[in-house]
């Protein structure tokens, strides 16, 4: 069911001089900090003029972007705020379909219909039940439900091809890949992880899927062009006990993020997908007792950095291959972090919290180097396997293939220091 209307209050603060505004939702008093009022996904449309985000007992709201825009009152499409009732929790949400970075093949997906110009952008929610619901944006209609999953549907993403697919991970091990063309009665079973799956990423050749299982501690890839297991991800980790959290593939593809966390210290393992290699890991270290958890990470659009959300602040920005941080907001223990995503053109990251809130972060804008350009582009069509033989000074190649990161990073100093020595 969708409604129209405004259930959540726009806040405008200054108490970190990166946070640009923050959402919070209206509740009853009885409600506020109870299980069900999370945030555990929120989502931009591919064009970037709407936002959604689950803002707890099962409801999920969208919102004109940017929220100020003035054209909220279009006559040809109702730009105004909705929400819609799903029945149960939601964990997972995604726009779709997203149109391929290819500017030829780009250009023939315009000739069909657009979020902006039609009635076309959708909308799918993954509950609590295993069910996944399909909405339709701009007419508000559910347009139909998914049934298979038989566990909580944790993570949804539709590749960047233009096309009707999509990817959904659940609690049940498994992976299911929607023909959402024919109303999903065309499916995919991806089984292979022996726990709970986490997150699932898909990368911008739409070649491969990416899946973390959060106790299972596999990192498995599997081929989105003949629905088989690639490989798993393997390599020496800084503890034996630990749940890995996040994922996500650079936007040219040629480097996957992983995130992990074991009590007070949490960690992301940089990957090529080709060969099976582990790049790069940054480890940090919380001082205090307790756990230290990282819910989220994701590229931003230019490759540039990755951000991530973890227990002891809202939000970090990390430039791969530096020491520190980019970006960080003020140490807070109470940030209650989720989830984050960029916005499609960059600047603006989103995150939810466990209270049902939606914050919005001002990103480091930094122009990307000619040489960083140009690798993206080139990695964007070529493989390391294809990379690695070509006639390159050897510097060259490293930088290349992503090569040229230390292979040990720390945010700061703890006992175990020792323990990541090279």
């Amino acid at each position: 069911m969708c409604s129209t209307g405004t259930n959540a209050e726009l806040q405008q603060t200054s108490s970190d001089p990166a946070l640009v505004l923050e959402l919070k939702t209206r509740r009853p008093p009885s409600l506020e900090g109870r299980a069900g009022c999370e945030t555990w996904s929120v989502d931009f449309s591919p064009d970037g003029a709407w936002f959604a985000w689950s803002m707890g007992h099962g409801i999920v709201w969208v919102v004109a972007w940017p929220l100020d825009s003035e054209d909220s009152q279009n006559a040809e499409i109702d730009r105004g705020d909705k929400s819609f009732s799903c029945g149960h929790p939601v964990w997972g949400l995604a726009f779709g379909p997203r149109p391929p970075k290819s500017s030829a093949v780009a250009r023939q997906a315009k000739t069909g219909k657009t979020s902006k110009g039609s009635k076309s952008l959708l909308l799918a929610t993954g509950l609590e039940n295993g069910v996944i619901k399909i909405w339709n944006v701009l007419t508000g209609d559910a347009v139909f439900d998914l049934h298979g999953h038989e566990g909580v549907v944790r993570d949804l993403v539709f590749p960047q091809n233009g096309t009707l697919t999509l990817i959904s991970s659940s609690r049940d091990k498994t992976l299911r890949i929607w023909d959402l063309a024919q109303k999903g009665k065309t499916v995919q079973v991806l089984s292979g992880h022996k726990d709970w799956i986490s997150s699932c990423c898909v990368s911008s050749d739409c070649s491969m899927i990416a899946s973390v299982g959060r106790f299972d501690r596999m990192v498995c890839l599997w081929s989105l062009r003949s629905y088989t297991f690639i490989r798993k991800l393997t390599g020496g980790n800084y503890k034996t006990l630990f749940l890995l959290s996040s994922c996500d593939f650079s936007p040219d593809g040629a480097v996957l993020a992983t995130a992990a966390f074991s009590g007070s210290s949490w960690w992301i393992d940089l990957w090529d997908p080709y060969t099976a290699e582990k790049l790069a890991t940054l480890v940090d270290y919380f001082n205090d007792i307790g756990q230290n958890q990282i819910s989220s990470i994701q590229f931003s659009p230019n490759g540039l950095h990755l951000a991530m959300v973890t227990d002891d602040r809202a939000l970090r920005i990390w430039e791969p291959g530096q020491r520190g941080m980019v970006m960080q907001t003020k140490s807070d223990r109470a940030s209650n972090g989720l989830c984050c995503k960029y916005h499609p053109q960059g600047g603006v990251i989103a995150t939810g919290t466990r209270d049902g809130h939606v914050r919005f972060w001002r990103g480091p804008r930094t122009v990307p180097s000619l040489c960083h350009l140009c690798r993206s582009i080139l990695r964007q069509s070529v493989s390391t396997h294809q990379m690695e033989p070509l006639p390159l000074p050897k510097r060259i190649l490293q930088y290349l293939t992503y090569r040229n990161i230390p292979e040990r990073l720390k945010t700061c100093c703890s006992s175990d220091e020792e323990d990541w020595e090279g």
